[in-house]
């Protein structure tokens, strides 16, 4: 019944705008368009109104329809909001990659974040920008999940893409692939791990979940005779996270892995680096995979693909990945209130009891 309650919850989503120059635009209007969306959430688009008029007229979609804001304080329910974060004319170029954008993508999530620390919105959803046109900016992070953790004062966010049937998430993220190895310690791999469990009990509401581990090295490493990082790193953690009663499996070769069965037998899966857990993630589920930035206090998901300039402001973009980021942004943060409320007030064992039981 809790559930059910929760569930009718309308839940204020705040969106950034991304790169004014990629796709994010375009994935926004055409998730939002049909207006049957805002019986669940009410949509609060951090940008300009004066973007979202120009890609109106692009992609030809006049029936798009919103409210304008100055601030968040001006939301109004289950309509489309957008605060502008800026009032003067922007040159959008799309397709272009520019400091331009950046500067704008900047100013949204800026914006945005401010407003959900304040309460104003419930979660997160972000669209694409440019990683060098924010850096032009000004932007010191190598992308959201670390902006995000800095901004909540989490030492480190866990990076998991998600989609119906598969769950991937990373030890290590955006760093060059020949310092991935010395990054690979015991307590960093144990630490993902932890987070990895915690997130698919909290966020996903699995009971009692099964993590397969990846190796570093083809074939899982062979025994030490193709690398050590198993045997000396990846092998520990797993086992000292069984030690404390978590489901970790492993170390997996990736490449059997996911072209077995395998994939199907467990709750979520745990790589090594960016490339070995996404590449087969988005060769599988790519038109409605969803990257979540689990181990935050806040709710912040985003589409699993980047700013995709070469098809930018042409009407090819497809919303379906911003979509299921949106309804997975609900559905994670209706889990958190869910298993909030039943674990609140827990019952009392009296310690008189639990010795007379013990003696008995």
């Amino acid at each position: 019944m809790e559930k059910e309650i929760l569930s009718s919850e309308n839940i204020k989503v705040g969106i950034t705008l991304g790169d004014i120059n990629g796709i994010g635009p375009e994935i926004i209007i055409k998730a939002l368009k049909d207006n049957r969306i805002l019986s669940d959430i009410t949509p609060v688009i951090y940008g300009s109104s004066k973007v979202i008029s120009f890609y109106k007229k692009t992609l030809q979609i006049p029936e798009f329809s919103y409210q304008n804001c100055r601030t968040g304080a001006e939301i109004q329910n289950k309509k489309i909001n957008i605060v502008n974060c800026w009032d003067e004319e922007v040159d959008v170029q799309p397709g272009v990659s520019n400091v331009t954008g950046g500067k704008y993508a900047l100013q949204s999530l800026e914006a945005a974040t401010a407003d959900l620390a304040d309460g104003k919105i419930d979660v997160l959803v972000t669209a694409p920008f440019s990683k060098d046109a924010m850096k032009s900016a000004g932007f010191d992070f190598p992308g959201h999940t670390e902006y995000l953790a800095k901004y909540s004062n989490v030492d480190e966010a866990l990076m998991i893409l998600a989609s119906p049937f598969l769950r991937v998430a990373l030890v290590t993220t955006h760093i060059p692939i020949n310092e991935v190895s010395k990054a690979l310690t015991k307590d960093a791999i144990l630490s993902k791990i932890k987070v990895f469990e915690n997130s698919l009990k909290r966020d996903f509401n699995l009971v009692g979940p099964k993590i397969a581990v990846f190796g570093l090295n083809p074939h899982a490493g062979e025994n030490g005779k193709i690398g050590m990082e198993e045997k000396e790193q990846i092998i520990p953690a797993i086992n000292e996270a069984k030690s404390e009663g978590i489901l970790a499996y492993g170390p997996f070769a990736a490449d059997g892995f996911f072209g077995s069965n395998a994939k199907n037998q467990f709750d979520g899966v745990l790589a090594m680096y960016h490339d070995q857990g996404l590449t087969a993630f988005k060769a599988l589920s790519f038109e409605d995979g969803v990257n979540f930035s689990a181990g935050l206090p806040i709710v912040r998901t985003s589409p699993d693909h980047g700013t995709a300039f070469d098809i930018a402001g042409k009407n090819l973009a497809s919303e379906s990945s911003f979509r299921s980021a949106i309804y997975m942004a609900m559905d994670i943060y209706r889990n958190r209130k869910f298993v909030k409320q039943i674990t609140e007030n827990p019952l009392q064992i009296k310690t008189e009891i639990v010795r007379e039981r013990r003696e008995f």
